[in-house]
């Protein structure tokens, strides 16, 4: 069986729901092509369950791309103030976490009935289950699922990228821009929790669940948020946003005691230059567990001037080698992905094959921790939207 539409979506993620409300609400037949058995998923299991779904504070720089000007249009022309409007308007309660993030209330599952609510309004069609076996172009673009064949003069991929395998992630949205003649940027797994070799691991793997505040930093990039100590390496914001921009296998920098001078009080001379004392100060600023670890591995050699200054700097500079990540099983997103030279920044679409468009994670930008990949989600399938 044969249907046409005006636009063809391929994925029911974040992008592809806003893209299709989008075009729908211009008038436009559109139909969404999901392959899982539900839409969202990814929307579903984002922010522990409350779903971060944008921040105020959005900005280009929160972005990692080839072209960082690339976003700066779509970015500017559908902001966190349109999506919180729309949130608004269907009365979802949310709440900022820490730095401009925002969360919803009760449940991520009031994100995405607000945005299946708005496809039925705009009249898209919605197909679930939908395996596609192949996509062609002659005059119109020609999509063949095992059941029926989907035609339209546009077709807008929104599939996602390699992260996060376990709830349907695969390479689809690159093979199809290979398959014409598109350039990808080599993927990678981004804000992923990190892996230490066998020595940092065992000496402090076994204090798995331990969490302090930090700064990760990593040539210019730096972040001041948590760090977690897993069975394997390091997690916690402060890591997952790091690993984005670190390089194996250069070391990333961790200051365990941000704002604090551990060795400050030494400079009294009625203080005794003990372990104990220094014991008392570290756990100002450490987890106990932590800060008795740290002070086993690394004492002062001495109780000098020189010596003391040494450990200040150690602490505050601790230069670790991770062996890698965990990969696309723990990655939040993708990065890499579709070159954002082959793409329109006001349309997303291609600049080679008319009615060809590219948005959400496929494409090469990726945002932050914190909301940011969901707002480029919604800009860039807004963009592709009202373009169609």
């Amino acid at each position: 069986m044969t249907q046409s539409f005006d636009a063809l979506i391929l994925g029911g993620g974040a992008a592809g729901l806003m893209c299709a409300i989008e075009a729908g609400k211009r008038g436009r037949r559109v139909a969404l092509l999901e392959h899982a058995d539900r839409l969202g998923k990814k929307i579903l299991i984002s922010g522990g369950g409350r779903c971060n779904f944008t921040n105020l504070q959005c900005l280009p720089e929160n972005f990692l791309s080839s072209n960082p000007h690339f976003a700066k249009s779509v970015l500017a022309r559908y902001t966190p103030l349109d999506f919180i409007s729309l949130v608004e308007k269907h009365g979802i309660a949310y709440h900022e976490k820490t730095l401009g993030q925002l969360f919803c209330d009760r449940s991520a599952r009031d994100i995405l009935g607000m945005l299946e609510a708005e496809c039925r309004a705009a009249g898209v069609s919605i197909f679930l289950n939908t395996k596609i076996q192949e996509v062609k172009r002659n005059t119109d673009f020609v999509v063949q699922t095992p059941t029926s064949e989907f035609r339209a003069p546009a077709l807008v991929v929104a599939t996602g990228g390699l992260s996060i395998p376990k709830i349907g992630a695969t390479s689809f949205g690159y093979d199809l821009a290979r398959q014409f003649g598109l350039a990808i940027r080599e993927p990678w797994p981004a804000l992923a929790p990190l892996v230490l070799n066998k020595e940092d691991c065992s000496n402090y793997c076994d204090l798995a669940g331990v969490s302090t505040e930090v700064v990760a930093s990593f040539d210019t990039q730096h972040f001041r948020e948590k760090m977690l100590i897993t069975h394997r390496g390091l997690s916690g914001p402060a890591v997952l946003q790091i690993s984005s921009y670190w390089k194996k296998p250069k070391p990333i920098l961790i200051d365990l005691a941000p704002g604090h001078e551990v060795t400050a009080i030494f400079r009294d001379a009625k203080s005794p230059r003990t372990l104990s004392t220094l014991r008392v100060e570290l756990r100002k600023a450490l987890p106990q567990r932590f800060a008795d670890r740290w002070l086993d591995l690394h004492a002062p050699t001495s109780w000098t001037n020189h010596a003391l200054a040494d450990f200040e700097k150690h602490t505050h500079a601790w230069a670790i080698s991770p062996i890698g990540t965990e990969g696309y099983e723990k990655a939040e997103v993708t990065a890499g992905g579709v070159d954002t030279d082959e793409l329109s920044a006001k349309t997303m679409g291609t600049r080679t094959i008319p009615g060809l468009f590219f948005i959400g994670e496929v494409v090469d930008v990726t945002g932050q921790l914190g909301g940011f990949n969901f707002q480029w989600a919604w800009a860039s399938g807004a963009a592709a939207g009202r373009a169609l």
